[in-house]
């Protein structure tokens, strides 16, 4: 895909982002590791015995995406539950030490507050295990969600709704961010699990992974051919401006409005880690088409972005300057190239 992403309109974009407000509504949670070496399998089970040496905990789900967005120079506006419990205190810290505020998030204590526990060993994952409630949150909790949209929304300038299947997206909900944003004709991106997948109507992107959207359509998909048959058939199903379907090391899927495809190629070097790429590629697309930047230029950008992130182990938010440099350096690089064979790869 050819987005004419040149040095001078990356300056641009990245320029543009200053000021502009994303919130994120959706399933927050914490990230927490457990950093070690194996040595050993244990005498009482074939299991690989973990020396913890570390521990640290970091911001996960939607809270990391609010994490990406702030990294990348914009503000963000974190709307979800937790419990009313100390995981919840810990999360509100973290959100604190980041720099972006705590007062969209509802304390509901009929929940626990989700947190991954990752067990590390020698920078491979050895075991993960989960703390969390995925029942629908009910009416009460609902209301006061979109009562801080509503709250809000004539000073944002995107919404990102971000699903992991724990409970926040209910039909309802959905149904009513989706009237918030057609009403203030702001731009709604989303990041679908796969309870309601078909709910989210006339959206500004819609972007399922490659797993979420065969699950959809119950079918398993293996060529180019494939993602573009059914892309376009979920974008014409949920009236959606633009699907977007992440596809692993083999890049990403765009296709807009009028039916045009796009393939943007993976930019990952070395993958160390996946966990969280999807957050930065949403975060990273949104905060872009934000800016003023079209949805191949936001695609170009989110790609790269999500492919520097796999290079770290855990979950970490995108750093602006190493995206802008990675950026700035590819496009150097694919211009000499392109001088001396006048072939290009973009």
């Amino acid at each position: 895909m050819q987005s004419n992403m040149n040095e001078n309109r990356l300056t641009e974009l990245f320029g543009n982002i200053a000021g502009k407000k994303i919130a994120v509504i959706g399933d927050v949670m914490l990230d927490q590791y457990l950093w070690g070496n194996v040595s050993r399998i244990s005498p009482e089970a074939p299991v690989p015995v973990v020396e913890v040496k570390s521990d640290s905990v970091r911001l996960g789900g939607a809270a990391n995406v609010a994490n990406n967005i702030t990294e990348l120079g914009a503000e963000s506006l974190l709307i979800g539950v937790t419990g009313n419990d100390t995981n919840a205190d810990v999360l509100f810290s973290l959100m604190q030490d980041a720099g972006f505020p705590t007062d969209g998030l509802i304390k509901d204590s009929s929940r626990q507050t989700t947190i991954k526990t990752r067990v590390i060993a020698h920078n491979q994952h050895v075991v993960r295990f989960d703390r969390e409630n995925t029942e629908d949150i009910d009416e009460q909790i609902t209301k006061r969600i979109i009562s801080v949209l509503e709250a809000y929304v004539d000073r944002i300038d995107g919404v990102i709704l971000q699903d992991y299947n724990k409970g926040i997206f209910t039909k309802n909900i959905i149904y009513e961010i989706s009237r918030v944003g057609r009403e203030k004709n702001i731009l709604v991106t989303v990041d679908p699990k796969f309870n309601n997948f078909f709910e989210y109507h006339n959206v500004t992107v819609f972007k399922p992974n490659r797993r979420e959207l065969e699950r959809a359509f119950g079918t398993k998909l293996h060529s180019g051919d494939d993602f573009e048959r059914f892309g376009i058939e979920l974008l014409k199903k949920i009236h959606a401006e633009n699907v977007l379907i992440t596809r692993g090391e083999y890049g990403m899927t765009l296709i807009e409005n009028d039916g045009r495809t796009h393939h943007v190629p993976t930019r990952t070097r070395s993958v160390a880690d996946v966990s969280g790429a999807g957050d930065t590629v949403i975060a990273t697309l949104t905060t872009l088409l934000a800016a003023g930047a079209n949805i191949r230029e936001a695609a170009s950008v989110a790609n790269f972005a999500g492919g520097i992130v796999c290079e770290d182990v855990g979950i970490v938010p995108i750093n602006r300057k190493r995206l802008i440099e990675t950026m700035i350096r590819f496009e150097r690089d694919n211009s000499q190239e392109f001088a001396k064979t006048g072939v290009h790869h973009g």
